[in-house]
C-alpha cells in the first residue's frame, strides 16, 4: 500500500512539475522566496497594530513567531531528519524526468514541506484572527501559490505539501486558540 502511494505521489509530481515557460519559471522562483511576500506581511502587521492595543498587538506578534517556529522546527528539525525522504530534486531516479529551474535543489530531504507548514499556519492564524471574507482569498492564495511553487520547482512531492499543509493548519488553530483566550483574559 505504501509503495502504491509513493508511486502515485511521483506520478502526480511529474504531472504538476515545471513547464517549458521561462516566464513561469521566473514567477515560481519569485513566489517561493519569502522576501516576495514581505508586503503582505507588512500589511498584516499594520492591520494588527492599527486595530489592537499594544498588549494585544504584542501578543499576536509573539503568537505568530511561536507559530512559525513550531511549524518550521517540526518540519525541518524533526520530520526531515526522521523520515529521510529525498526531495525530488535529489532523487536519482527522477533526475531526467522532472524540470529543475536554474538547478534549484534545496536540501537533501523534503518530507514535510516547511513552506507549506509555515504558509498555511500563518494563513489559518490570520483567517481566524481577522474573520474577514475579503482577507480570506488573499491568504489562501498566498499559501497555495507558495506551496505549489515547491512542486513546480521540483523540490517537494505533493504528499510533502499535503502533510505540511495539514501540520500548518493544525498549528495555526492550536496557536490561535490559546492566544485568543489569553487576549480575552487580560483585556
Amino acid at each position: 500500500m505504501i509503495d502504491q502511494i509513493i508511486q502515485w505521489d511521483k506520478e502526480l509530481l511529474v504531472a504538476l512539475n515545471g513547464s517549458s515557460s521561462l516566464f513561469l519559471d521566473g514567477v515560481m522562483m519569485a513566489i517561493t522566496q519569502t522576501s516576495t511576500w514581505i508586503p503582505l506581511f507588512a500589511c498584516l502587521l499594520y492591520s494588527v497594530i492599527r486595530n489592537n492595543n499594544w498588549r494585544n498587538s504584542l501578543l499576536i506578534i509573539v503568537a505568530v513567531a511561536l507559530l512559525v517556529t513550531l511549524c518550521d522546527q517540526f518540519a525541518s528539525g524533526f520530520c526531515k531528519p526522521y523520515f529521510h525522504r529525498f526531495r525530488p530534486s535529489q532523487e536519482p531516479d527522477l533526475a531526467n524526468v522532472i524540470d529543475l529551474v536554474n538547478d534549484y535543489r534545496c536540501g537533501l530531504y523534503g518530507f514535510i514541506s516547511s513552506h507549506a507548514a509555515n504558509t498555511f499556519g500563518v494563513s489559518v492564524f490570520f483567517l481566524l484572527l481577522f474573520g474577514s471574507r475579503r482577507v480570506t482569498p488573499l491568504l489562501l492564495l498566498y499559501a497555495c501559490l507558495a506551496s505549489y511553487s515547491r512542486i513546480y520547482l521540483g523540490v517537494h512531492y505533493p504528499l510533502d505539501i499535503l502533510m505540511g499543509t495539514l501540520w500548518g493548519v493544525f498549528c495555526g488553530v492550536m496557536v490561535y486558540t490559546p492566544s485568543c483566550w489569553i487576549s480575552k483574559r487580560f483585556s
